[in-house]
């Protein structure tokens, strides 16, 4: 590899790039322009082009840096994956040093004994779940469908959801402990992690310090590494499939399935999203299903009442289905297995009719897919936007998600702005509505760079529309209201839901009082949370 030349120092700029070059090495501290758009470009907007990428090799690194950018009030912002949408870690200041985590990659300790796993936060989920399967092991939380990019730092940041939040939640309630640069350039560790005689086997002794930075986007500090519980790893699963005549049969079936408590993973699709799946189904999709269905049974008798029932209504049904739901469940044996599947089929079945488990399926046999989805199907730009709701107002939220969309209905026609949804249930009590938005735009430097190349050069390439892109912020600003208004909560908050806006008065001066305690120049991620 070729090292790149730095030239001397003739500015207070051109100082501290040479300091943090004495620090890391010339080749992990990036300076080249098209360099630093990428690194501060999320999959949405880019943010202000900032005064050079680090790649820090340890906390200590992490640790010297944060020191260095105090001691010229400069800006500290962390980077994960890069695979977000709502301006976590594209900077507000141009005088930032962005922090890229790819090279905290070590996983550090797997205890089979005490059942934790210590890993730096640049670990990808996949990376860690392919170490962990070797032993017959796996995290609660086991990764968001991007975990070939995703790193655990980046997640646990975010609150990421997917993998195994069906059952155990988001990805920081997974987490035994942290390791943090705090913006005063000290390094906690927490939990029982934090007590220099113990091990990190245990989140809850005293105060909550470790959900502090869940969740945080870096506002707190720079996580460097983390300590996750392990279980041990199922060995059966199966998938069901359902369609659903609207979305009110889906979302009730979504309920029912999220209290039984069963499910590893769900998600349910809007017909916009699920291309036609269930308008492709044939004849023989429909005895794959009942083949499926009759192996999956608890018992014989079971199975063939459950395949008569597909024979006498679910073609019928099939007819007019147009939402499709999804589950995949899992046993230490295939008995265990089927009798969770059993379960969620007989709370299900009341609101649609089952089909071809092939979307689960599938997804389980790969749960890390390539970063293709960054774009549209048809080349379009794409982001979503989100909110996660009590089951009790999921359907008022619709209702007024719909008139608002119907009221800018002929100008998203004008600009080709198009929508769709995804939807899942995180745990047993809330209900994820993510409607997500294509329209005709130029591919950014995120893109050029994310999406594999062999995908990359199949998909068409459109003009600049600002005029797209200005109607499709006022509309996520628009949803992001209308979560407000039905109390909804977010993942991923980045610089774009109005997280401290929305706190009330004694909750917002704690929140301002914990950021002066851990950072008092604020310089961690400025604009993160709101602070």
């Amino acid at each position: 590899m070729q090292v790149p030349v730095i030239p001397k120092a003739t500015s207070v700029v051109d100082s501290v790039v040479d300091e943090l070059v004495a620090l890391l090495g010339p080749t992990h501290v990036i300076t080249e322009p098209i360099e630093r758009e990428f690194y501060s470009t999320d999959v949405y907007r880019a943010g202000k082009l900032p005064l050079c990428v680090v790649r820090p090799g340890s906390s200590e690194d992490v640790r010297a840096i944060v020191g260095l950018a105090r001691s010229r009030g400069l800006a500290v912002v962390p980077r994960g994956g890069g695979a977000s949408y709502t301006d976590g870690y594209a900077p507000t200041e141009a005088d930032s040093i962005l922090v890229d985590t790819a090279r905290l990659n070590r996983i550090v300790e797997i205890n089979e004994r005490d059942m934790y796993v210590i890993a730096e936060v640049g670990v990808t989920w996949a990376a860690l779940h392919d170490a962990l399967k070797e032993r017959g092991l796996r995290t609660p939380f086991f990764g968001p469908f991007s975990g070939l990019a995703a790193t655990l730092g980046g997640s646990l940041s975010q609150n990421s959801v997917s993998w195994g939040s069906g059952i155990h939640g988001v990805s920081g309630e997974s987490t035994l402990g942290v390791e943090v640069v705090l913006g005063t350039g000290e390094i906690i560790r927490t939990g029982t992690w934090g007590a220099a005689a113990s091990v990190p086997f245990l989140r809850s002794y005293g105060p909550d310090l470790t959900g502090l930075f869940m969740g945080d986007n870096g506002a707190f500090g720079v996580k460097t590494a983390v300590a996750l519980r392990l279980l041990r790893r199922p060995q059966h699963a199966i998938g069901l499939s359902f369609g659903f005549r609207d979305f009110e049969s889906l979302a009730a079936a979504m309920e029912a399935a999220a209290k039984e408590g069963l499910c590893v993973i769900n998600f349910g699709l809007d017909p916009r999203l699920q291309q036609g799946q269930l308008g492709k189904a044939s004849v023989a999709s429909g005895l794959d299903a009942a083949r499926h269905v009759f192996g999956n049974a608890r018992n014989v008798f079971d199975g063939l009442g459950q395949v008569l029932r597909i024979g006498l209504a679910g073609r019928r049904f099939l007819k007019g289905a147009i939402y499709s739901g999804h589950w995949l469940v899992e046993g230490i044996d295939p008995a265990a297995a089927r009798s969770a599947a059993g379960r969620l089929r007989d709370v299900i079945q009341p609101f649609g009719a089952e089909v071809a488990a092939t979307l689960p399926t599938v997804a389980g046999a790969m749960p890390f897919m390539p970063l293709g989805n960054v774009r549209g199907p048809k080349g379009e730009r794409w982001v979503p936007v989100h909110g996660l709701l009590p089951f009790s107002r999921v359907l008022p939220f619709r209702r007024d998600l719909l008139e608002y969309l119907e009221g800018h209905a002929a100008a998203m026609a004008r600009v080709k702005l198009d929508s769709g949804a995804m939807f899942s249930t995180v745990g047993t009590t809330a209900f994820l509505y993510e409607p997500a938005f294509y329209w005709h735009d130029i591919q950014t430097v995120n893109h050029r760079r994310l999406v594999p190349p062999e995908v990359l050069k199949t998909l068409p390439l459109y003009d600049d529309n600002p005029e797209g892109r200005a109607l499709m912020e006022e509309i996520k600003q628009g949803i992001a209201a209308l979560f407000r208004k039905h109390g909804a909560a977010h993942l991923q908050i980045g610089k774009f839901y109005p997280y401290l806006a929305s706190r009330d008065p004694q909750n917002a001066a704690l929140l301002r009082d914990l950021k002066q305690v851990v950072d008092p120049q604020r310089r961690m991620n400025p604009g993160a949370l709101g602070l």
